[in-house]
C-alpha cells in the first residue's frame, strides 16, 4: 500500500468534513434558527432547502460517475477540482446571512451549492478506495479515513467556539473573549465567520489531497463529450441490470432508507436542539464537541471492527443504536425527560440530549464508514466511480425525502418532537432490507 497516497486520500475527510460540522449541524444551522425566530419554521425552510439540493444530487451522481470512469481517473480528478470550487464559493457566501438583510431563501441557496460541491466531490474520492489497499483491508482504510475526518471536524468546531461563534446574549465566545479581528458582535460576525472559515479550512487542507494523490492527466474534452453522451444509456443498462444483482440492488436500497435517517438527524440535529432545548449557538456547539469526539473513537474503532468482522455487523449494530437515540430524542423537551416531568431550571433535559448526541455521533461515524466498505464489496470490478455514483444516487435518490418528510409532518403537528418520527421509519425499513444483501456481493 502506498501510504502517502492514503494519507493524502484521508485529507479529503479532513477538509470537508467542517461543512457538516459546522455549516450543516452545529453552528450555521442554529443560527439560521435564531433568525428565523421559530423553531418550527426554521426546521420546516430547512427541510425545504436541503431537500431541494438532495433532488439535484440525486439526478446528476450516477451521470457523472458514469462519465468519470469512462473518461479514466484524470478526469475524476478534473471533477474534484470543480466541485471544490463549489464548495469554497458555497461556503464563503454565507458571511452574507446578517442579522440587519437576513434572506433565507438566498442563503439556502448559497447552503445548497457548498453542499452539492461536497456531496459531488465526494462520489470521485470514495471511488478511488477499492485502488488504495488490498481488499481485506479497506475496511480499516475507510474507518480511519472518516476517523481522521471527525478529528478535523472537531478541531474545526473547537476553534471556532473558543475564537469566533458570539452568543446573541452576550456576544462574547464560549471563553468569554470578544470576536477577533474587529468582528462585530451586533452583526454576529464572530458566526457568520463559519462560512468563510470553513472555505479556507477546505482549500488549506485540501493540498496535501492534490499533492499525493495522483492520476493521469485529464484526456482531451471530446472524450468527456463522448463520455457525457453515454452517460444516459449507460444508466439505464446499469439499473436495468440490478435485477440480476440481487445483493447489491438490496443493499442500495437498505443503505438509501438508513443513510437517509442518519442524514435526517444530521440537518435537523442543531436546529432540534435550538427550538425544543432554547439551546444557543454556543450550548449546540459543545453538544457538536461531545457528538464528534465520539464519532472519531468509534469510526476508527469500527474500522477495527470491520477489518476483523465484516462491515454488516458493524452496519446493523450501528442502526440498533441510531434508533433507540432517535425514540430518545423524542421523548427529551424543557418540561420532561423520559416522560418524567422536570422544572424549567432543571439541567436533566441537557445532559439526556448530550448523550443522545454521543450515541448519534458515535454510532453515525461508525455507519458511514463500513457502509462505504459495504459499497466497495458490491462493486463491480473497473466501475468504481459509476457504482459509487449509483450509491450517491441511492443515497440522494429519497435524500430530499427526509427532510421533507420532516419538514411535513412538523408542519402538519407544529412539534418538533413530532416532526422527526419519520426517521424512526427509515432506519427500520433499512435494517430490514439488509437482511437480502450478501456481505461478499454476488462474489
Amino acid at each position: 500500500m502506498n501510504s502517502r497516497r492514503i494519507w493524502g486520500w484521508y485529507f479529503f475527510d479532513w477538509a470537508s468534513q467542517p461543512y457538516n460540522t459546522l455549516l450543516l449541524t452545529f453552528i450555521f444551522g442554529p443560527y439560521v434558527t435564531e433568525l428565523v425566530g421559530d423553531g418550527t419554521a426554521a426546521q420546516s425552510a430547512w427541510g425545504y432547502g436541503v431537500g431541494a439540493a438532495g433532488v439535484v444530487i440525486a439526478l446528476l451522481a450516477p451521470l457523472l460517475g458514469s462519465i468519470a470512469d469512462r473518461t479514466g481517473p484524470g478526469t475524476r480528478m478534473l471533477f474534484i477540482w470543480v466541485f471544490s470550487a463549489c464548495y469554497v464559493i458555497g461556503a464563503w457566501s454565507l458571511w452574507a446571512a446578517a442579522p440587519d438583510s437576513f434572506n433565507l431563501w438566498m442563503t439556502l441557496a448559497f447552503f445548497g451549492l457548498g453542499l452539492l460541491g461536497m456531496e459531488f466531490a465526494t462520489i470521485f474520492t470514495n471511488a478511488m478506495l477499492p485502488d488504495l489497499a488490498p481488499k481485506g483491508k479497506i475496511g480499516r482504510v475507510s474507518g480511519n479515513g472518516w476517523a481522521f475526518g471527525y478529528l478535523g471536524g472537531l478541531l474545526a468546531l473547537v476553534f471556532m467556539l473558543l475564537f469566533l461563534a458570539d452568543s446573541a446574549s452576550t456576544g462574547k465566545t464560549l471563553i468569554g473573549l470578544d470576536p477577533p479581528f474587529g468582528l462585530d458582535a451586533s452583526m454576529r460576525e464572530g458566526t457568520r465567520a463559519v462560512g468563510p472559515f470553513t472555505a479556507l479550512w477546505f482549500m488549506i487542507f485540501m493540498v496535501p489531497f492534490f499533492a499525493w494523490v495522483h492520476a493521469p492527466k485529464p484526456p482531451p474534452i471530446a472524450t468527456v463529450l463522448e463520455a457525457a453522451r453515454a452517460a444516459w444509456p449507460d444508466l439505464k443498462d446499469m439499473l436495468r441490470g440490478l435485477r440480476h444483482r440481487a445483493s447489491l440492488r438490496n443493499y442500495l436500497i437498505a443503505s438509501m432508507l438508513y443513510r437517509d435517517a442518519l442524514n435526517g438527524l444530521y440537518f435537523f440535529g442543531g436546529v432540534y436542539a435550538a427550538g425544543v432545548l432554547n439551546w444557543s449557538v454556543i450550548d449546540v456547539g459543545v453538544f457538536g464537541i461531545l457528538a464528534v469526539v465520539s464519532a472519531t473513537v468509534v469510526a476508527w474503532v469500527g474500522g477495527m471492527c470491520d477489518e476483523r468482522f465484516g462491515p454488516m455487523p458493524v452496519i446493523v449494530v450501528s442502526i440498533l443504536c441510531l434508533i433507540g437515540a432517535t425514540l430518545a430524542a423524542i421523548f427529551i423537551s424543557r418540561a420532561s425527560v423520559f416522560g418524567v416531568a422536570v422544572e424549567a431550571s432543571s439541567r436533566l433535559p441537557d445532559l439526556a440530549f448530550y448523550g443522545v448526541g454521543v450515541v448519534i455521533g458515535a454510532a453515525g461515524g461508525a455507519l458511514q464508514a463500513s457502509s462505504r466498505t459495504m459499497m466497495v464489496f458490491q462493486a463491480e470490478k473497473g466501475h468504481a466511480t459509476r457504482e459509487f455514483g449509483l450509491y450517491a444516487l441511492a443515497g440522494k435518490a429519497t435524500s430530499f425525502a427526509a427532510p421533507i418528510l420532516v419538514a411535513v409532518t412538523t408542519d402538519l403537528t407544529g412539534s418538533q418532537q413530532l416532526g422527526i418520527t419519520p426517521l424512526l421509519a427509515l432506519f427500520i425499513g433499512g435494517l430490514i432490507v439488509l437482511g437480502w444483501v450478501k456481505s461478499d456481493g454476488e462474489q
